[in-house]
């Protein structure tokens, strides 16, 4: 294991805390890019809250649902396959036949959609009935609340930092920091400015921000980041437990939660809001099974709402040169024996509203993920890569089935039916999540599960188009797309 303690910064950092007065015990050469002090308690704390959500009533549901969830897909998948023989023409007689040829590409999503459904159908782990005061707590110095930003959309910086700035008022430990680029820094919020001086010998953008905060910090192992993207905003419930994973959960010494996409212009473009309903549905399932059972990022993480111990951050750093920094960090760290837990907390984030920066960044992580020098990431990539093969063999299984009289075997027909009804699950899963998350309508609830069926199509489409733009024309750098 790494050994502990604090890791050397650069001159002016104080150990343990913010360079300069923030740290407050020691007198140091003032940094320009670092404040001097904290504003985040200035003036009176009674401006509206926008950092709001159901964290509670959605945790509680999400922790009784999973035999809902195996009732749901195990009933649609035997009601396609027996009940509905004039939807599907299913064949009892044989094993194969030509058909099955081109119906291939139903099947290629079969490993995905399994790990979902198995990740579905475990319990959901929450902290109720683990957490209590008898517990010995692990000692937690600092929770820097780090929103990352390039800082040229300075509405984006003022909305995150009004957003959070009264979460210091949690615990005394609790930090909101703002991290931006030089020349974008802002006075009187809590604004630390990487400057253009600073270089590294691999990592750009977001990541060699990340490095240079991280040395400027000079984090130890009692010290835990955050990481929030510029319009992340998490309420206050969730920060609540993450403190609670700090104090509770020694085992690990990385925690991440569920991102929604639901803060800002949410169903404003029907579309997008569906198309992002999936990754709900996937941190529900897939990334539930990698941080409440297996406890190893297999699958990678997201670069928001993942937070570390000061100790992975010192041990790994962020001096990467990967277009998806956050997975080839999660990689490192699971390489020199660090383990991950789930934080039972979400975070509110925002789709993006046009269909080229949809493609760009979906198309940054398949080539990030890809170019990744691991094994588990090209394998998950290729099966992503597998996801334009079903489209095609969808799409040429319309006309061949009216060239070709036979009937489908059944057992390959109950094969694409679980496949069906849990990827279209997840979807509608993550809708029903962010609705109710949201406080929407209940009849609007129930209105948005037809009209997800009936959009997720076309997302399935654009989630192809994506990886097919991304072998086509592979990103040379690092896509800013606009939210």
């Amino acid at each position: 294991m790494v050994k502990q303690g604090s890791f050397p910064g650069p001159p002016g950092a104080a150990p343990g805390g913010p360079a300069g007065a923030l740290a407050g015990k020691k007198s140091v050469k003032k940094n320009p890019n670092v404040p001097n002090r904290s504003y985040a308690l200035d003036g009176e704390d009674d401006k509206k809250r926008t950092n709001l959500g159901n964290t509670g009533l959605l945790m509680a549901l999400l922790s009784e649902m999973w035999i809902v969830h195996i009732a749901i897909i195990m009933g649609g998948t035997i009601g396609m396959s027996f009940f509905f023989p004039q939807y599907n023409r299913y064949s009892d007689d044989e094993l194969w036949n030509i058909t099955c040829y081109w119906k291939l590409g139903w099947l290629l999503p079969m490993p995905y959609t399994l790990i979902c459904f198995f990740g579905l159908a475990l319990p959901f782990r929450t902290p109720k009935f683990l957490y209590h005061d008898d517990l010995k707590k692990r000692r937690c110095d600092n929770l820097y609340i780090l929103t990352v930003t390039r800082g040229n959309n300075r509405e984006a910086v003022y909305r995150a930092w009004n957003g959070h700035k009264h979460l210091e008022r949690l615990h005394p430990s609790v930090r909101v920091h703002v991290l931006t680029d030089e020349p974008f820094f802002f006075e009187n919020i809590n604004c630390y400015t990487c400057p253009k001086s600073f270089n590294t010998a691999r990592s750009k953008y977001k990541a060699r921000a990340l490095e240079w905060y991280r040395q400027t910090m000079r984090y130890t192992e009692h010290d835990w980041v955050l990481h929030l993207d510029e319009e992340s905003v998490i309420d206050d419930e969730s920060v609540r437990r993450c403190l609670e994973f700090i104090w509770y959960e020694t085992d690990y010494h990385m925690g991440q939660g569920v991102i929604l996409y639901n803060q800002y212009q949410y169903w404003k473009n029907w579309i997008f809001t569906v198309a992002d309903s999936l990754r709900v549905g996937d941190d529900l399932s897939r990334f539930q099974i990698q941080f409440s059972y297996i406890h190893r990022p297999i699958f990678g993480c997201h670069g928001s709402f993942l937070m570390n111990n000061g100790l992975v951050e010192n041990s790994v750093t962020w001096d990467l040169g990967s277009l998806t920094e956050d997975y080839e960090f999660a990689m490192a760290a699971w390489a020199q024996g660090f383990r991950c837990g789930k934080v039972p907390g979400f975070i509110r984030e925002q789709s993006p509203l046009a269909f080229m920066d949809f493609l760009k960044q979906r198309r940054r992580w398949f080539v990030g993920i890809w170019r990744l020098h691991h094994f588990l990431p090209k394998l998950w990539a290729f099966f992503w890569t597998l996801g334009i093969f079903s489209l095609y063999g969808t799409i040429a299984s319309v006309p061949l089935g009216f060239l070709v009289k036979l009937d489908t075997p059944r057992w390959f027909g109950l094969c694409k039916d679980l496949t069906f009804c849990t990827f279209v699950y997840l979807y509608i899963l993550g809708i029903f999540v962010q609705d109710v998350d949201k406080g929407k309508n209940p009849l609007l609830i129930i209105l948005h599960i037809p009209m997800t069926f009936v959009i997720q199509y076309i997302a399935v489409i654009m989630e192809a188009l994506s990886v097919m733009y991304g072998i086509v024309f592979p990103p040379k750098d690092f896509d800013v797309i606009k939210k």
